[in-house]
């Protein structure tokens, strides 16, 4: 067994159903779940058409590399979205998905030999630690607080660990919180990548489920772009359309970045063997050419974040985040309450499942900077977002 294994912790979710084992919760409240990332909008029909359209493709082996086409499409809606110029043949390789690609990409460029560190933020998605691990990595956790909007402060990583590192793994907008990192951040964060020679991975996938209209969340490559990186020397990003495009079930995403990087991937994928499906690329390429569905995706959450957060505001801290799909719940102080207790309880109590925090992050430097919330998924309807919102006041209030 690879030796590596004993070091994972085990998935949150995991964590969640032994929290809730043996509690019966009341059977005059419907179960309400906002614990999962897991869109439930609809997938759009034209994505599902297409896929269905191309079933003849399950009779060939796709390749690694995935078809021209669908290539082409990803570049331009990268073109399109950030402002920047990538080659479809050499920029760009489609994955099954995200998670995927963020697990395997740390095996591919991590020297373990040279007692690597991989960074991190902290909270983070459990992937990014699972895969420095059994890359033969270190894990370095940037705890992200409110002070400075649950974003990396990269001015606290000593030197020593910058000299170590190999990948540093950033979420932008972040999960759990939302927050999005700024350009000046990104640039700096590309000044010391550039200094210490070590590889940025960037975790996008909420980049188009944004608040605002008008000020969409800036990208790694867009920013190299404009430093003038134009060949996004370091940078590798990792989209997908399951969150964007509600459909996590047809595990489709891309790299893109760096060509060197994404040459030497390429070939690692071709031993991992983890091709897309040729049905699943042409449903893709009608899905990253189309904006429509994804403006209509992020009303919808705005739709419902402006209702849930309308029912708690009086009885709690609680504020829109600018991107992404979550609320990052700060437990009320006056409730000295853990947020495992508040998760199991509310439960319990109310019958709606949430995420404790602390299953999101790790005690580093003496701090937790997650035990304190819970993070709240707004991923079901309208009308259960609202009654959950009814439930977790009447739950506050009540204690």
């Amino acid at each position: 067994m690879n030796p590596h294994l004993s070091q994972l912790h085990p998935y949150p979710f995991e964590k969640l159903a032994q929290l809730k084992h043996g509690i019966t919760p009341p059977a005059d409240k419907s179960p309400i779940v906002l614990s999962i990332g897991e869109p439930t909008h609809a997938t759009p029909p034209f994505i599902k058409n297409a896929l269905i359209n191309k079933l003849q493709g399950l009779s060939n082996y796709p390749t690694t590399k995935g078809i021209p086409e669908l290539r082409q499409a990803i570049a331009d809606w990268l073109t399109r979205r950030f402002s920047c110029v990538v080659n479809a043949d050499t920029q760009v390789l489609p994955v099954s998905g995200t998670r995927e690609a963020l697990f395997s990409f740390a095996q591919c460029v991590i020297d373990a030999s040279t007692k690597p560190v991989v960074i991190m933020p902290n909270p983070f998605y459990q992937i990014y630690e699972g895969a420095a691990l059994l890359a033969g990595a270190e894990p370095y956790f940037l705890n992200t607080l409110a002070d400075t909007d649950y974003l990396p402060d990269f001015d606290t990583v000593p030197e020593s660990v910058w000299q170590r590192c190999q990948l540093i793994y950033i979420c932008s907008p972040a999960n759990p919180a939302g927050s999005v990192m700024s350009v000046a951040d990104q640039e700096k964060l590309l000044r010391l990548a550039e200094k210490y020679d070590f590889v940025i991975a960037s975790d996008e996938c909420y980049s188009e489920l944004y608040d605002d209209e008008n000020n969409p969340p800036v990208g790694l490559l867009q920013t190299a772009y404009n430093m003038g990186n134009t060949e996004f020397k370091r940078c590798v990003v990792f989209h997908s359309l399951s969150k964007r495009s509600n459909a996590p079930g047809l595990r489709s995403g891309f790299v893109a970045g760096d060509a060197h990087i994404l040459q030497a991937y390429f070939q690692y994928r071709t031993y991992q063997g983890c091709a897309m499906p040729l049905p699943t690329q042409y449903a893709s390429i009608s899905a990253w050419q189309d904006e429509a569905h994804v403006i209509e995706n992020r009303r919808l959450y705005r739709e419902k974040f402006t209702a849930f957060i309308e029912i708690l505001a009086d009885v709690c801290d609680i504020k829109k985040p600018p991107a992404s799909f979550y609320v990052w719940f700060k437990i009320p102080e006056q409730l000295a309450m853990s947020d495992t207790e508040f998760t199991q309880r509310l439960f319990a109590e109310q019958n709606v499942t949430v995420l404790a925090g602390s299953f999101l992050s790790r005690e580093f430097n003496g701090i937790n900077p997650a035990v304190n919330h819970v993070r709240i998924a707004l991923v079901a309807s309208l009308a259960e977002c609202i009654e959950a919102a009814q439930r977790i006041k009447q739950f506050l209030t009540i204690l």
